[in-house]
């Protein structure tokens, strides 16, 4: 099947494509839904797929025969091919049926495909910013918009600091695990990550954010790629979080990228400093579970 532009570009009310992620506006074209297409059901990453830098084949991909595509409404669903599996209906539609639809369909293909997880993905402008209180904020850091803000505070590079340091990072990362930090440190231990800021508190680290690692994205132009990032809690409130996000922004203008794309809770810390620290708004994703049932 081929999309029709005319009719999904007007639904698409923020820049996410399904299997990819968020994407610059510049960027979002038809071209990015026809790739996820062509890659349907091959496990392989397209070349500016954020998560290839962490495993070889692709988990998720398009159930392509599935699809509803029509004037105002076009529902793309997916299986995430990890644990029990997931059936995700990525929902782009301007009337309210479109949800319902969505929810409908992941229900049909969740029991079709004897999977036990089910979830619909819907998408929102920037301009319910101020009346929207959950979901993910898309959020964009141009490094051609005005220099980056100094850190405030000493941020060393991992490869920078003394062993002794070095060695608490193991401590940090157990404690950050659901952070993603154990994955990450076990991805710096097999030489697998680019390079990890560290902010210091007593000697011990207390917060990171890395991998610090640039790709193109679709159209060639360099993207600063999103990071782990997070301060442990008894070290929160005194500014080191600030400080690291913006050795990180600084690493990226420094090294050459243009922008970065972030996915922050809505109300949640990262969310809040991104939003004071200027980054602009580009829309919301609110995902939902549908209740389903797995075949026996």
């Amino acid at each position: 099947m081929r999309f029709r532009w005319d009719w999904l570009r007007p639904v698409v009310t923020a820049p996410y494509v399904p299997t990819i992620g968020p994407v610059h506006p510049s960027v979002l074209t038809d071209d990015l839904f026809a790739d996820i297409l062509r890659t349907a059901g091959s496990r392989r990453f397209l070349p500016y797929d954020k998560d290839v830098r962490w495993s070889d084949t692709k988990a998720e991909s398009v159930l392509v025969e599935h699809i509803t595509h029509r004037p105002g409404e076009t529902l793309i669903p997916t299986l995430l091919e990890r644990g029990t599996g997931t059936i995700k209906v990525y929902a782009y539609g301007v009337g309210p049926g479109s949800r319902i639809a969505a929810a409908e369909l992941a229900q049909k293909l969740c029991a079709a495909h004897g999977v036990s997880g089910a979830r619909v993905a819907r998408f929102l402008g920037p301009e319910y910013g101020t009346r929207f209180a959950m979901g993910t904020r898309i959020q964009l850091r141009d490094f051609f918009d005005g220099p980056c803000p100094p850190a405030g505070r000493e941020v060393s590079a991992f490869t920078d600091l003394t062993a002794p340091i070095r060695k608490d990072f193991v401590n940090f990362a157990h404690r950050m695990a659901e952070d993603g930090f154990a994955f990450l440190h076990s991805r710096m231990e097999a030489g697998a990550a680019g390079p990890v800021l560290v902010a210091r508190a007593d000697s011990k680290v207390a917060g990171a954010i890395g991998p610090m690692e640039i790709r193109p994205d679709a159209i060639g132009r360099p993207q600063l790629m999103p990071q782990y990032f997070g301060v442990l809690p008894e070290h929160r409130g005194r500014g080191l979080g600030r400080a690291l996000w913006r050795a990180a922004m600084q690493w990226g203008r420094d090294h050459g990228a243009a922008y970065q794309l972030l996915q922050t809770e809505v109300g949640g810390a990262s969310d809040a400093l991104c939003q004071d620290e200027g980054l602009k708004s580009l829309g919301f994703v609110v995902t939902t579970p549908v209740h389903s049932h797995r075949l026996s």
